[in-house]
């Protein structure tokens, strides 16, 4: 489990290319690798990988075809910068909220608005996972937990901190771009038993 409250945006020193999967060698630094073990998970881009090696920062991950090809870890490059977190261990505070890093789906950047006081980024999603994406609910976004702005029926807007874009990797993103989303389960939860109530109510 994790709390989208990224630790780090951390670079990708190497993609080892196999039948089936990549291997990503990403350098985590000393803070993050410190304890980490074989097995252990580690969100990337909010994607929920397995340590399978690690050369002192470096730390290697497998990564499926099934997973690439429902993620944006694909068009990863060397040299990318990824957002990194953790799992949640007992007693650590939860400043964000509760993700799986299961990525639900992917969202298309449509808009960046870029000023003096503002950053707001517009995503493009399948309408079907708008059902629980809600103005002033929770998404993960790239594994950042973040707040939802403006929501119409295929998008929705972030409004994005300064501190949110230095710590993690949302500025380096372009219109057409995709970002990886997981939805809030407890909303998911909400949404479809009260859809199944009112089914079987009226249906």
């Amino acid at each position: 489990m994790f709390t989208g409250i990224v630790q780090a945006k951390c670079e990708v020193m190497g993609i080892h290319r196999q039948m089936g999967l990549n291997t990503y060698e990403i350098a985590l630094g000393t803070s993050l690798t410190q304890g980490l073990q074989i097995g252990a998970s580690v969100a990337t881009n909010g994607v929920c990988l397995t340590v399978t090696k690690q050369e002192n920062e470096r730390v290697f991950f497998d990564v499926m075809e099934e997973t690439l090809k429902v993620t944006n870890l694909v068009h990863l490059q060397v040299g990318d910068k990824v957002n990194i977190e953790r799992s949640l261990t007992f007693g650590n505070e939860i400043g964000g909220h509760i993700l799986s890093g299961h990525v639900h789906t992917q969202a298309v950047i449509s808009e960046v608005s870029d000023t003096d006081s503002h950053y707001d980024l517009t995503l493009n999603v399948d309408p079907k996972w708008m059902n629980y994406i809600l103005y002033k609910g929770f998404v993960g976004v790239n594994g950042c937990s973040l707040t939802v702005g403006k929501v119409t029926e295929n998008s929705f807007m972030l409004h994005l901190i300064p501190e949110t874009l230095r710590l993690t990797n949302l500025a380096q993103y372009k219109v057409g771009d995709k970002l990886n989303i997981e939805i809030d389960s407890q909303t998911q939860a909400i949404v479809d038993t009260v859809e199944r109530v009112l089914a079987k109510r009226f249906g």
